[in-house]
């Protein structure tokens, strides 16, 4: 599936709910969301129809996310139907890893192949403040637990936040030196909770680089420039969408736990996919992606046009 641009838009980011058990302060209001009712949300019948209409245009990859997608009601009757697809060839999860040691088994026997994980810090007051309710302990439990499991190439996502977290760089690293896991710093971006947060919390992922200049590049994958530490068996991963846009190169689509596709994150536009069936929903699929923009404008100084929080777009 070609957008204007020549693009080929085969990646599917598909939120099964805006909720979380966590309230991370760049994700979530103190507060937490209002709750909706089930009804407010696709079914699982639904989110299949949805998917099956997207695999018709060509999406290949879909990445389940929320809020938190494994406090979704359902989560492992969700990706069974999701796997029973032929066309998908990688059914992926971010989750923030806390709900692991429960799910990790069942969701690799539920044909999941590959899980994102959030992890900012690994200093325990500082993960109670990120989340503001969650538990170091927790999260590792939750990746000790995904790799008991089987899983492999496990990707660690850490928002990089200037006077925050940046002085942990080189310990988070340092996961990678033992296990095949991958460490992707992402470069925080002006939406939703964090829009109007100081300048100096945005900082560059060139940060990584000084502070451990000993990482030499081996690729890419995605949109992330991968490096590797000498002698590290896993790698780490830069995605900079505000130091260096990668939209050029964007594959993906959204769609939020209440059905609508956004083409862009960072753009106002959706539209609605819940309600349409057979040749209506996919030729609204098509349509869609024709409205992505080419780029998003946004960098230190401009806010994200989402008229959403992070939670309720999907991460």
């Amino acid at each position: 599936m070609k957008d204007d641009f020549g693009r080929d838009i085969y990646y599917l980011r598909l939120s099964v709910t805006d909720l979380c058990n966590l309230r991370c302060v760049y994700c979530m209001p103190e507060e937490g969301v209002e709750k909706r009712c089930h009804s407010d949300i696709l079914s699982v019948e639904e989110i299949e129809e949805i998917v099956r209409a997207s695999v018709a245009c060509g999406i290949r990859k879909v990445r389940v996310t929320g809020g938190e997608p494994l406090v979704r009601k359902g989560i492992i009757e969700i990706c069974r139907r999701l796997t029973a697809i032929p066309e998908i060839q990688e059914l992926c999860i971010t989750t923030n890893g806390t709900l692991l040691p429960q799910f990790a088994v069942p969701l690799r026997e539920a044909g999941v192949k590959r899980l994102n994980i959030s992890l900012d810090t690994l200093d325990s007051e500082k993960y109670k403040m990120i989340t503001r309710t969650g538990s170091l302990k927790d999260a590792l439990g939750g990746i000790d637990a995904a790799l008991e499991a089987g899983f492999e190439n496990i990707k660690i996502n850490a928002v990089l936040m200037g006077g925050v977290n940046d002085a942990e760089i080189p310990a988070l690293l340092e996961l990678t030196r033992k296990d095949n896991i991958n460490v992707r710093f992402i470069e925080l971006m002006p939406i939703g909770e964090c829009a109007e947060w100081s300048h100096e919390r945005f900082i560059s992922n060139s940060k990584v680089l000084e502070m451990v200049p000993e990482l030499y590049e081996v690729g890419s994958s995605g949109v992330a420039k991968l490096y590797r530490l000498p002698g590290g068996i896993g790698t780490v991963g830069l995605i900079s969408p505000i130091s260096a846009h990668f939209c050029p190169s964007c594959n993906r689509i959204r769609i939020t736990a209440d059905g609508k596709l956004k083409p862009c994150l960072h753009s106002k536009e959706e539209v609605n996919l819940r309600g349409l069936h057979g040749r209506e929903l996919v030729d609204t699929i098509r349509a869609s992606v024709r409205l992505k923009p080419q780029q998003h404008h946004l960098d230190e100084n401009t806010q994200s046009g989402a008229a959403r929080n992070m939670n309720a777009i999907g991460g």
